[in-house]
């Protein structure tokens, strides 16, 4: 089958089969990356020690803010090159993977040094104590020095899901996942490099995968390719694919925001063994979210190319099933935290027990309204997907700045223990924005049955 027809089938198959199609590579592929986040957890907890995986945790909102600009040319381009193959404009589709290669690697490049030149002082703001820099600065400047690597292995990976090839993306995880995890006791039990083995471990494996990603796009008989005329810059692709992606970087600016309050409220009223605790638990909360970011990478390229072809029936279709799938998933999530809350925090912390007391009564309180999580975790996908990056950012901003950042500050002046107020501002937050995601999403349902579409991209 030609890749143009392949680019067919994503206006003309039945949207639940095809949404099946996209979701299970990339739901598995997901999966696959959050079990190696948990893996990786587990060496450095039992290999390292307890001061490691809350060095460990204190790198989150640094990672958030890397991840926040990767994201938003990765996404944004995929974004795009989904609208433009429906729209079956092959030229500019072309020009994307330049502009996505150029962009990355810049935008890598140049934070990963201005991170450097004042990590210890960011990580001290974080709530890092004497105990924990020294870990946190180690894992952190590794990865930092080749920040460009992720950012160019994540954008191509989401280009080759918006060039109908989900299956290679999964490929890419896996090859990441597996690699790492076969690295990482090499590095940290029988190399004894600590937690830096753990940081080398997984610059090596995207570093490798990078590279198999990169030849996909090679093959001279694809649409959809690397050649030496695509790297130019082309300042109107780059304003509507920022444009486009600039909900997915203030997702990720935004938590990067309230991660730091909460680290330093963790800091603040329970130590370096809350912050260990709140590092654990986002470790295996982001299980279940990876699970509906699989979800979300699936239901991209079959909405933006409906969008684009103005197929508003099967846009409505795919939408349907997405939030039904995720809703399953985040229910799932809070079954498995409400009854399991013990082992899963064991697995990082065995040899601390006040860890794993706190941890796992932090995790059944962040899962309290998990029910609803995953509709709302869709929603802003949706709106990214279609090019409505208005209704996408706003959903973005209220639920990390209008809820869940007021909710740090405040609640924990309304309990005995300061600490359970930081806990329960987590699904304060989710709830309210759970309720706000489903009116704006109903809201919009009803214009697309109407057909009353303004035009966007």
């Amino acid at each position: 089958m030609s890749q143009e027809k392949k680019f067919l089938e994503l206006g003309e198959r039945p949207v639940g089969g095809l949404l099946l199609q996209y979701a299970i590579p990339a739901i598995v592929a997901m999966i696959a990356s959050s079990l190696y986040n948990i893996v990786d957890g587990i060496f450095i907890g039992q290999g390292v020690g307890q001061d490691a995986i809350s060095g460990l945790a204190l790198t989150n909102p640094i990672m958030n803010l890397t991840a926040a600009f990767g994201a938003m040319v990765g996404v944004g381009c995929a974004t795009l090159m989904s609208v433009k193959l429906g729209q079956k404009d092959y030229n500019t589709a072309q020009k994307i993977l330049g502009n996505l290669i150029m962009m990355n690697a810049g935008l890598g490049i140049i934070l990963g040094f201005a991170l450097l030149l004042c990590l210890d002082p960011i990580l001290r703001f974080f709530g890092a104590s004497d105990a924990t820099l020294p870990y946190a600065h180690e894992y952190m400047a590794l990865l930092l020095w080749f920040n460009a690597v992720p950012h160019l292995y994540l954008g191509l990976n989401a280009q080759l899901r918006s060039t109908n090839r989900p299956k290679m993306a999964m490929y890419a995880t896996f090859g990441t996942v597996i690699i790492n995890c076969i690295l990482d006791p090499l590095f940290i039990f029988i190399f004894h490099w600590g937690i830096a083995g753990a940081a080398w471990a997984t610059v090596i494996a995207q570093a490798i995968v990078l590279v198999w990603v990169w030849g996909q796009f090679c093959h001279k008989d694809d649409i959809i390719r690397i050649e030496r005329s695509i790297f130019k810059l082309d300042f109107k692709i780059m304003r509507e694919s920022l444009v486009i992606g600039l909900p997915q970087f203030l997702v990720n600016s935004c938590a990067c925001l309230v991660s730091i309050f909460i680290t330093r409220s963790m800091a603040g009223y329970g130590g370096d063994i809350a912050v260990g605790a709140y590092g654990i638990d986002g470790r295996l909360v982001m299980l279940i979210v990876f699970i509906v970011i699989g979800i979300n990478q699936a239901l991209q390229p079959i909405a933006g190319y409906n969008y684009g072809a103005q197929k508003y029936d099967r846009l409505i279709g795919v939408l349907k099933y997405a939030v039904i799938a995720a809703t399953i998933v985040s229910t799932c999530g809070f079954v498995l935290g409400m009854t399991l809350a013990e082992p899963f925090v064991s697995l990082f912390a065995a040899d601390a027990p006040e860890m794993v007391k706190v941890g796992a009564h932090g995790l059944r309180i962040i899962v309290l309204v998990f029910p609803f999580v995953g509709m709302q975790i869709v929603s802003g996908a949706f709106f990214q997907s279609i090019g409505y990056p208005g209704k996408s950012i706003f959903l973005s901003l209220t639920r990390q700045m209008l809820f869940l950042l007021p909710c740090v500050l405040i609640l924990p002046h309304f309990f005995a223990d300061p600490l359970e107020g930081v806990w329960y501002s987590m699904p304060v937050s989710d709830a309210a924005a759970s309720v706000l995601s489903a009116w704006l999403l109903i809201r919009e349902i009803r214009k697309f049955r109407n057909n009353n579409i303004p035009k966007t991209i």
